[in-house]
């Protein structure tokens, strides 16, 4: 079926279609799409969300809307493993739903040469969003010649999210901070001449010097003088029953096609979690002209214990608290339900969502006996804070210790970034979530001490500029304290996932099959993934990990404490490669 082309576009606001329509086919049947804009976005716009099978034979779509979780792959004229939210439409595609096992492309292309081409720079920066962009941008002023590269073809990561080029604003009028603070940092560091090159797969980190990559013209082996990771972070969601059906997407999966395509993926939407980026993404939702059926607050509603630390978040960031609460009265206007301390318990519906069901938590963690609340939605976005993309950093042997009060791994740097590896810098959510303006700070220190380790000779004024961002960094770390205080609410864990749930999604392991394998004598992560296939799939553990974990915890006499922080050795080794590539990214064509 070609689903209801068109339906689910979001019109006016600022902002015009500028791609040319174009027809591509999915299973067979005709969709319109615009030129310019994801598959993904093309499909949800036409109310197609179901994108592939799982191994148990049920379906899957869009869940992360940013290349990590791979649920969204599809085969793309006759290629399988393609994702769609990182593809382009383009007329005439024959794009098909992905299976569980599929077989490999009957023409799989030309082997690569036998040597990768090797590109040196003074400054490698992986990472394109706040962090990646401003480091690049200062250790260009500071005079070192600067290769960025990023996953995404556009720059300007998760936190700038900037238009893809099926659209455009009305009259060149940009309609808010974030766009605009993105275009003008991205046309800056363009300015400064640094080499920007998108569409890349940083796969393998074998060294600070020696960093692999896929990219569009072939692989490639960076051999940097110094090294800047700014990887970002991907949304944690805790495992709970539904949480694998189509139309079940992270928060910022759907602020993705909002702010980048201009699409809903969803005639009733609810989004529930905790944190401060629900309560945007709703009601940038609304503005647009979205439904919202609710925002799912796990944390309690601010009150008289709060003051202090609302004060001083509006002392140290006053435009942020105007913003957060102009989301409240704009949602407020709207007659959207902003419900505290609930949380969301399952999701239901036959081949795709059709309801979500909230209620209290108890001290167990388990929904409270009579406080479940039902909502009739088609989308259900879940966002429960962040985990940071370290595996490059770790493959590395760059520190990280456990955060016990957020439940993450965090990356020992000093002052300027600097890894406990020399050569190695690490900036923003890659390290440690600290918002978008932490990390345009740590970025901006991390460009300039490698620039200055390079021996460049630094500016006065760029001098005084990173002065005054090591003050400024303090300023953001105050609030961010205070925001998270704001915001604290249990941490989410195991405990909403009943023992049919699964909590390996591209496995489709479920927690008794994980359980199964710790009482047969599994003790390690390691172990249990043997057993069970626990973190082989696409995702390479990044949604799983934490949940075995915390089984293993719980096995081990730490049941009733809640989530613990994981140390180094309790999650998943880092491998080669960090992301799936395809097999010429690695191969070479044999000698002969």
């Amino acid at each position: 079926m070609s689903g209801e082309s068109g339906a689910r576009r979001l019109h006016g606001g600022g902002f015009r279609a500028v791609g040319n329509a174009v027809t591509f086919t999915f299973d067979g049947a005709p969709v319109r799409g615009l030129a310019g804009e994801s598959l993904a976005a093309s499909l949800a716009a036409a109310g197609l969300i179901r994108t592939g099978t799982r191994r148990t034979g049920d379906g899957q779509g869009v869940f992360c809307g940013m290349g990590v979780c791979q649920e969204c792959v599809v085969t793309v004229d006759g290629r399988p493993g393609t994702r769609a939210c990182m593809t382009e439409t383009v007329a005439g595609l024959a794009v098909s739903g992905h299976a569980y096992a599929v077989s490999p492309p009957a023409n799989p292309g030309v082997w690569p040469e036998a040597i990768p081409a090797s590109l040196s720079t003074d400054v490698l920066v992986v990472g394109g969003g706040p962090a990646g962009l401003a480091a690049a941008r200062a250790a260009a002023l500071c005079g070192a010649a600067v290769t960025l590269v990023d996953e995404r073809r556009r720059f300007g990561g998760q936190y700038y999210k900037q238009l893809a080029g099926s659209q455009a604003f009305a009259d060149g009028a940009v309609p808010d901070r974030q766009y605009a603070g993105g275009r003008a940092l991205i046309a800056e560091v363009a300015r400064l001449g640094v080499s920007m090159i998108g569409g890349v797969t940083v796969w393998g980190a074998f060294g600070p010097h020696e960093i692999a990559a896929d990219t569009p013209d072939g692989p490639v082996l960076f051999a940097p003088r110094r090294l800047v990771l700014a990887t970002g972070a991907y949304e944690r969601v805790p495992p709970f029953p539904g949480w694998t059906l189509p139309g079940v997407m992270t928060t910022g999966a759907v602020q993705s096609f909002l702010r980048r395509y201009r699409v809903a993926p969803g005639r009733r939407i609810l989004i529930a979690g905790n944190g401060p980026l629900n309560l945007q993404v709703a009601s940038e939702l609304v503005k647009a002209g979205a439904a919202v059926v609710a925002v799912i607050e796990t944390a309690p509603a601010p009150g008289l214990s709060h003051a202090f630390a609302l004060a001083s978040a509006a002392f140290e960031s006053p435009d942020l608290v105007r913003d957060g609460i102009g989301y409240r009265l704009g949602l407020m206007r709207a007659r959207v339900p902003v419900l505290h301390g609930l949380a969301l318990v399952r999701a239901e519906g036959d081949d795709s969502v059709q309801r979500a069901v909230v209620a209290k938590l108890g001290a167990d963690g388990r929904a409270v006996p009579g406080t479940e609340r039902v909502f009739e939605a088609d989308i259900v976005c879940a966002g429960y804070g962040f985990l940071s993309s370290n595996e490059l950093a770790r493959s590395l042997g760059c520190g990280h210790d456990a955060d016990p009060v957020r439940g993450v791994l965090v990356a020992r740097v000093d002052g300027d970034g600097r890894s406990t590896r020399e050569d190695v810098f690490l900036a923003g959510d890659g390290a440690a979530m600290n918002g978008a303006r932490a990390a345009l700070a740590q970025g901006f220190l991390a460009g300039f001490a490698a620039a200055r380790d390079l021996g460049r000779t630094i500016p006065a004024e760029i001098g005084d500029e990173a002065e005054r961002t090591r003050r400024d960094l303090r300023r953001h770390l105050r609030f961010q304290a205070a925001l998270w205080s704001i915001y604290a609410a249990p941490r989410p864990g195991m405990a909403l996932a009943d023992p049919a749930t699964p909590i390996c999604r591209c496995e489709g392991v479920t927690r008794a099959e994980a359980q199964a394998a710790i009482a047969d004598g599994a003790t390690t992560i390691g172990e249990v993934k043997r057993r069970t296939r626990i973190g082989m799939g696409r995702c390479q553990g990044r949604y799983c990990g934490a949940s075995v974990a915390e089984l293993l915890a719980g096995a081990a006499g730490a049941a009733g404490s809640g989530p613990s922080a994981p140390s180094e050795t309790d999650v998943q080794a880092p491998r080669q490669p960090a992301r799936p590539v395809p097999i010429g990214a690695i191969a070479r064509r044999p000698e002969p």
